[in-house]
């Protein structure tokens, strides 16, 4: 598996968070962002055992090709 990161959070404070990357073998976003602890939001969602929510800034959205009318797979680099 190959895991290209597609784009990090420009106003991370530590440059770690928030990033999205595209798995090429299986086809799928993974994205690294601050686990959901609040559990007045978490109760909101039908969240099985084996699965976390993790939030990410609203303007991440940008580094999915999808949201750009991109349809091919991710640019990868």
């Amino acid at each position: 598996m190959t895991l290209h990161m597609l784009g990090k959070d420009p106003n991370s404070p530590d440059g770690k968070s928030a990033t999205i990357y595209y798995d090429d073998v299986k086809d799928r976003y993974l994205v690294q962002g601050l686990k959901v602890l609040d559990e007045e939001r978490l109760s909101q969602m039908d969240l099985p055992n084996y699965e976390t929510v993790v939030e990410i800034p609203k303007y991440m959205a940008q580094f999915f090709p999808e949201v750009n009318g991109d349809s091919a797979e991710p640019e990868v680099h």
